[in-house]
């Protein structure tokens, strides 16, 4: 995949080569449960021949609207396979912000579950059609496990991957699109290409542009994504017991997120003998007696600084050694 142009490839194909190589490794793991690369696969494939028989199109917005959990990567994938554009909201978000998004964005489908269906209120779904998520038996789990041909639904690499609303627009919120070259422009070009398999923890909501450079970046390697439970996003304890027990090689914290992290840390003291690259973004990184500390316990880590405007998936990275006297 990787010699052919970029004009001719999709974000979701780098989830299918690993799932052609190691269809049994594990993709997703949430508390107790996982998903491997191809039961992760087959399910949002007939989710994805589900959304096509709907009436999905290139460049269509399909929102989603779940808490966090195996089924939403299922229908993140399946958005993707099916041509359309994601459309995410965040729980988290007031009801009303939610309303302005779906009014400007106008999606004509929307995938939930019982949250989210809730957050969003009955007056909000009228002009659209529910996907449920959480049916135990799902109408669409007799069709095809098979990918769908990205030919046949006409995708190209210019249509759009998603559309971000982030958390820090004022105002009138404003969309930004993203198309699926852009975004593989951003994770061909890493310096880590043809990098060892990371278990990455999953924090970051799907609203925010860097979710989909976490979620990639991971399986395109072949590794293992680890969901948080939303619930403990903000529990720096609890976290930290998370990235031991799993065992996590990689992590994506904003420089506020990571600071509460050295601190959570310097007060529990534990060693993370696997961590390997923490991602920073988002604010000036300034460097802290306790972030200090934290590199000179575990020097195998290193502290990757980026920088780059959401509208264009264009980064600045600076790689940091984790000695923290450089």
């Amino acid at each position: 995949m990787a010699t052919r142009d970029l004009s001719e490839q999709y974000i979701h194909e780098l989830f299918e080569v690993q799932v052609r190589k190691a269809p049994d490794a594990v993709a997703v793991v949430y508390e107790d449960a996982r998903l491997s690369y191809g039961h992760l696969n087959a399910r949002a494939n007939q989710l994805a021949h589900h959304l096509i028989a709907l009436g999905v199109r290139p460049d269509q917005p399909v929102a989603i609207c779940l808490e966090r959990s195996l089924a939403m990567m299922v229908g993140l994938l399946a958005i993707l396979k099916a041509g359309g554009a994601c459309l995410p909201l965040d729980l988290t978000h007031p009801s009303g912000r939610l309303r302005q998004v779906l009014a400007g964005a106008a999606p004509r489908l929307l995938l939930a579950d019982a949250a989210g269906r809730s957050t969003l209120g009955s007056d909000a779904l009228v002009d659209v059609t529910v996907v449920d998520l959480e049916t135990t038996r799902p109408s669409w789990a007799n069709l095809l496990a098979s990918d769908p041909d990205p030919r046949t639904l006409g995708l190209t690499s210019r249509h759009l991957a998603y559309v971000s609303y982030t958390s820090r627009t004022s105002g009138t919120p404003k969309g930004v699109e993203m198309p699926h070259s852009t975004l593989l422009n951003l994770l061909w070009s890493s310096p880590e290409l043809g990098a060892p398999k990371r278990r990455t923890l999953q924090l970051t909501t799907l609203n925010i542009d860097v979710s989909f450079q976490e979620l990639f970046s991971c399986w395109k390697e072949g590794g293992v994504l680890a969901i948080v439970r939303e619930t403990i996003l903000t529990d720096f304890t609890v976290l930290l017991e998370l990235l031991w027990t799993e065992e996590i090689e990689r992590l994506f914290l904003p420089f506020g997120a990571l600071n509460h992290f050295a601190e959570a840390w310097g007060a529990q003291g534990v060693l993370l003998p696997s961590l390997r690259e923490i991602y920073t973004a988002r604010e000036q990184l300034r460097t802290t007696p306790m972030l200090r500390s934290f590199f000179e316990v575990h020097p195998r880590v290193r502290l990757i600084n980026e920088y780059g405007a959401a509208e264009t998936h264009m980064i600045t990275e600076h790689r940091l050694a984790a000695d923290p006297l450089r």
